[in-house]
């Protein structure tokens, strides 16, 4: 780069070491020297003291100036009037001129290159372009993106701001339309008070400027060529940006405030418990009718609702009807999240999520960030809420840019989102709008917010809204006359009006349920495959390709799978096998799969191989990706360690693609603890609430192997918990050929019987004999919800006591030196725990006429596993029968004991319990037997 080429505070710099150089050449390097032997310094423009004689004052004034210009582009937005109550702003002394030793007659003197860029090329000196610099960065927007440490990133968001190119059009029809849009927001919100007074609504009002704001990104967006856009977002303005964002009519919403439903009409054999009206999503066209716009459901876990809509748009952005890899296009599809100014910098799941943004199975090619920022949270100030100078301090950390911007000032508004749309065009990354604003009324509108923030409020209520500054700015230039603000008042008010007046609110108020199956279609569901068909599948998945070499241990590994189909009759499918055959098959039959999770290409235990690495170039290798008979795309992706914003992701992902198989694994099933907000409020609930119908498939490693608590329990009982309605499915199988048809069957579902799937995993018996399965009853066999035992049944005996259980516990019964011993008790298995299965347990009981008694058994505590849910429903289902006992460990605080040994001695005697027939207490143990 030529010493000539050098702008702004590094012209100051080179010209500071000229003049070092010119006074005495020994004091700078010899490389510098030698440059400087063939350098003029640049000539000056008419008028202005020439710099090649100055002395060393000079030289200070000229790098004092490029300081000051390189401090305005960095800390001029802790100056800039962003609060529209008419608070300071922060200030810094580096932004003043004499902090840097100069005078503005020193600005005067000197020429306007050393300020550099647009501002400079129509400014007569440094003192215009340094003003001019002011009045961009330190006025109602603050631009903030010194942290951003790629130079073409940097510089592009630099000429952006200073070139002006994207400010709106101000020619008269433009900021009519930004009147005429300010209007319909605050006679909608105005509207709403006055007929539903108290009824909450947690009104736009203060932050008017935010439909605007989508408006003008969705536009940029569709013109841009995306088709689809996701509004993540809480409560505050959502009925506006439902109504005017989205189009729902305001019949709809009116109907909602009426709450029509009567006592005479309710069903309560639905089971449908809707949301409050602020929950509710919706999926409409956009203005220019060239795209859609969804906004999901979001309970008042307010940021929750981030990672779906991520989800949501990585699924609308990607194409699946080809084999091979899925292929994301974020040029289609644009999510844009709105958080809340104390939620954005409290809430753990806004950095899960930013997390996401750059990685590959996650990445949507850039989120819009809008901080709804009304300064308080629903009594916190900022400063009981976070510890960062802004409510977006934690963006710097992920490298967004962020655009601080007065709600007052229109203009400054609609900049800001055109250039964040522009951004996100040309970078493919996040950008963030903080939206300075207040909120007219309280937390919600039944609030008294006076009560702990007297003065702010003393201000709002004096303050004029940001139509009544609007139409009186335009008033003013002469834009409209006086009387056209108040004419479009009167216009949007009687819309209103006259849709209230003719409302119907049992025809208007149509909620979405979701429509129930028809019976046993979930039975009826053919999981098997051929025989033949099953051996050229694994055949294709085994093909090596040319020049690519396996890791030596995993060559034995694929020399037994090539065997594996040999004989149809041999137990020789693992976990393994089942689970790559059972995807394989569904993706022959046209179905995509996204599989994601903790190393899920590997797989925790190392039974996985899903993606293989070549041992010499690292090169990746994935089967499910080549093999010929596959009809569509496969993906899968390591997810971050993270479940609450992952399983969020993928939760979207499924709801928006739902004839997709959707697959997330954890490390270890209680993982799965980190996103019981995500299970509580979307997976298990979203049918009820919000007439979803989800589908996603969690595998969950459990199973009680003297891990300790940590590691042994996936929880089961906080699903059963939540089981209700049929609103999922939760299996604990016990061999391959299970684990392959639920799978299959999970994907036969998809759009017949759609339900969240639930599976709890082994450890220690991925690769155990009495898990495996024969191809035989992969191709013939299906799902079966309860297992009876064949080999008790089949010796003819009778049989006292049937013991009941599910899972890992199963193995550890019939590998006990007692089974053997004892031929009057049955062990059988309940694969599938919920939807409970009544009819085929009722069949099982009645083939044993001669029971004594009928014992539920876990691992898990009394408390835990499934026997609460499991305890009414056999005590209705064995009536009078026989007696009902629980064999397991007793209550506890904790899912296991944390000695390998005590877990050892405390399933010993659990298996012992289960044969034992006689009325010996138990002996002094975490292990409880009891007749209930």
């Amino acid at each position: 780069m030529r010493l000539d080429e050098f702008t702004g505070v590094n012209a100051g710099y080179v010209l500071e070491l000229y003049e070092r150089y010119r006074q005495n050449p020994d004091s700078v390097d010899a490389e510098t020297r030698k440059a400087f032997e063939s350098w003029t310094p640049p000539a000056q423009p008419a008028g202005a003291q020439p710099q090649a004689t100055a002395g060393p004052v000079d030289i200070q004034k000229i790098v004092g100036a490029a300081n000051l210009a390189d401090c305005i582009r960095r800390y001029g937005h802790l100056a800039a009037q962003l609060d529209p109550l008419g608070s300071a702003p922060i200030g810094d002394p580096s932004l003043s001129a004499a902090a840097h030793g100069i005078m503005d007659d020193d600005l005067r003197r000197l020429p306007a290159s050393l300020v550099d860029g647009p501002v400079a090329e129509s400014s007569a000196n440094a003192f215009e372009a340094i003003e001019r610099l002011r009045r961009i960065y330190c006025s109602t927007t603050g631009f903030d993106y010194a942290h951003i440490f790629v130079p073409e990133e940097r510089e592009w968001l630099r000429h952006a701001a200073e070139s002006g190119r994207f400010l709106p059009p101000m020619d008269a029809p433009s900021v009519e339309a930004v009147l005429d849009r300010i209007t319909q927001v605050e006679v909608f919100e105005r509207f709403l008070q006055r007929t539903f007074p108290g009824k909450t609504r947690f009104s736009i009002e203060g932050l008017d400027m935010l439909v605007p704001i989508l408006d003008e990104i969705i536009c940029g967006a569709a013109d841009h060529g995306a088709r689809h856009a996701v509004l993540g977002m809480a409560h505050r303005g959502r009925l506006n940006v439902l109504a005017h964002v989205l189009d729902k009519p305001y019949a709809q919403i009116l109907a909602e405030f009426r709450d029509p439903v009567a006592a005479r009409s309710l069903r309560t054999d639905l089971g449908w418990l809707g949301d409050v009206k602020y929950h509710a999503g919706a999926r409409t066209a956009a203005p220019r009718g060239q795209m859609y716009i969804s906004v999901p459901p979001n309970p008042s876990h307010l940021e929750a609702v981030d990672p779906v809509a991520m989800g949501m748009a990585r699924a609308a952005g990607t194409s699946v009807d080809q084999a091979g890899a899925a292929q994301f296009d974020h040029s289609v599809t644009v999510p844009i999240l709105i958080h809340g100014d104390a939620a954005f910098p409290g809430q753990g799941i806004v950095a899960e999520t930013l997390n996401l943004s750059r990685l590959p199975g996650y990445s949507t090619g850039g989120t819009i960030h809008i901080i709804a920022n009304n300064q308080l949270g629903f009594t916190a100030t900022p400063e009981d809420s976070y510890s960062t100078s802004y409510a977006s301090g934690l963006a710097r950390g992920f490298k967004i840019p962020i655009v601080h911007v007065n709600a007052d000032d229109p203009v400054a508004c609609l900049e800001a989102a055109r250039l964040a749309w522009e951004y996100r065009a040309r970078f493919g990354l996040d950008f963030l709008i903080d939206l300075v604003g207040y909120r007219r009324y309280g937390h919600n509108e039944g609030d008294e917010p006076s009560f702990t923030q007297p003065m702010m409020y003393k201000k709002i209520a004096s303050h004029p809204t940001v139509r009544e500054s609007w139409s009186r700015t335009l008033v003013e230039k002469g834009t409209i006359q006086p009387e056209a603000p108040d004419a479009l008042l009167k216009k949007y008010f009687s819309e209103l009006e006259s849709t209230y007046a003719s409302l119907k609110p049992e025809q208007e108020y149509v909620p979405p349920l979701p429509q129930k199956p028809p019976a046993g279609t979930a039975a009826k569901a053919a999981t098997g495959v051929a025989f033949d068909r099953l051996c050229e599948i694994n055949d294709a998945l085994l093909a090596r390709p040319h020049g690519f070499t396996f890791n030596r241990k995993l060559e034995r590994g694929l020399d037994r799978r090539r065997s594996a189909f040999a004989n149809a009759d041999e137990r020789s499918i693992d976990w393994a096998t089942a689970e790559e055959m059972a995807l394989a098959t569904i993706l022959a039959d046209g179905i995509a799969i996204r599989m994601t999770g903790e190393d899920v290409e590997r797989g925790t235990f190392s039974h996985r191989h899903a993606v293989f690495h070549d041992a010499n170039t690292g090169k990746q290798l994935i089967p499910l990706q080549e093999f010929p008979q596959a009809r569509a795309a496969f993906e899968i992706h390591n997810s971050p360690l993270s479940e609450n914003a992952v399983v969020g992701f993928e939760f979207g992902y499924n709801v928006q693609e739902p004839r997709r198989l959707v697959i997330w694994e954890a490390q270890y099933g209680d993982f799965i603890n980190g996103a019981q907000v995500m299970l509580d409020q979307f997976v298990t609930s979203a049918r009820a609430k919000w007439g979803l119908t989800p589908s996603l498939v969690f595998l969950l490693p459990h199973g009680y192997e003297g891990q300790g608590p940590e590691h042994s329990s996936a929880r089961p009982e906080r699903f059963l918990d939540a089981a209700a309605d049929i609103n999922l499915r939760l299996v604990n199988c016990t061999t391959a050929a299970q684990f392959f048809h639920v799978l299959r069957r999970q994907a036969a579902l998809l759009e017949r019987d759609p339900l969240p799937l639930i599976v709890l995993t082994p450890k220690s018996l991925l690769r155990h004999p009495l898990v495996a399965s024969t191809p035989r009853e992969l191709e013939q066999g299906r799902f079966q919800s309860v297992i009876d035992d064949e080999e008790m049944r089949a010796q003819g005996g009778r049989i006292e006591r049937v013991v009941l259980c599910s899972g890992k516990v199963y193995v550890d019964l019939i590998a006990s030196e007692r089974r053997a011993a004892v031929s009057s008790v049955a062990i059988c298995r309940v694969e599938q725990l919920y939807p409970f299965p009544h009819v085929a347990l009722k069949e099982l009981l009645d083939r044993y006429p001669s029971v004594r008694d009928v014992v539920w058994l876990q691992e898990e505590p009394e408390n835990m596993g499934a026997w609460s849910f499991m305890h009414p429903q056999l005590e209705e289902l064995i009536g009078h029968r026989c007696p009902l006992r629980y064999i397991g460990r007793a209550r506890a605080s904790s899912p296991s004991e944390g000695s390998a040994a005590w877990h050892h001695a405390n399933q010993k005697l659990l298996v012992e319990q289960a044969f034992d027939l006689g009325d010996r207490a138990p002996e002094p143990s975490m292990v409880l037997s009891k007749e209930v």
